[in-house]
């Protein structure tokens, strides 16, 4: 391992490829069977896996770099928590997707202090600091700081605001919209 932090533990991880690539800061717990990457199947020149100080990665978590996945301060990750910079190849449908070349995808930063709920999957995204993103979401474009996001894709739902020291819904347009057959819904679209 490139640097392993002072108090860090990593709890019979599954895996662990590239560790050459691989920065732990202190006081970071990796829990069971997490699956740790940083290979650079994707040609790209550097490829590097960072976990800042005092990050806590839940169990059954695969992170996977193949240029640069970064997760600042005191990131918090539940449990089958899913963060990668790369994709699967397909574009070819005569050869099997697994034979297909990895393809890169976006840089991934986690913002220091946020927490990623149960399943979640970051795909080549930004994540600001002090975010919350949902059980379940997909986050596939950058979500800036303080935020609340969930979904597929994931959404901005709330963000904090400075003047009120709240959470504040972020409704970004309301309207009712026609359903085929006759009959009206009431729509909310969130800001993203």
């Amino acid at each position: 391992m490139n640097q392993f932090g002072w108090r860090s533990v990593i709890v019979k991880p599954l895996k662990i490829n590239g560790s050459k690539n691989m920065q732990i800061g202190d006081g970071v717990t990796v829990e069971y069977k997490t699956w740790l990457a940083a290979r650079p199947l994707t040609g790209m020149g550097t490829c590097h896996l960072v976990i800042e100080d005092g990050c806590t990665i839940g169990h059954f978590n695969h992170i996977y770099a193949t240029n640069s996945v970064v997760l600042h301060k005191n990131v918090l990750t539940a449990d089958k928590v899913y963060i990668s910079d790369n994709l699967h190849g397909y574009e070819n449908i005569e050869i099997p997707i697994k034979k297909q070349p990895i393809v890169q995808n976006g840089v991934v930063e986690i913002g220091e202090g946020t927490w990623l709920g149960e399943n979640v999957c970051v795909l080549g995204a930004k994540i600001g600091k002090q975010c919350v993103i949902g059980a379940n979401s997909v986050v596939t474009k950058d979500i800036p700081d303080y935020s609340i996001a969930v979904g597929v894709p994931a959404k901005v739902i709330k963000q904090y605001d400075f003047k009120t020291k709240k959470w504040e819904k972020r409704v970004y347009e309301k309207f009712n919209q026609e359903i085929p057959g006759g009959g009206k819904k009431y729509v909310l679209l969130y800001a993203a």
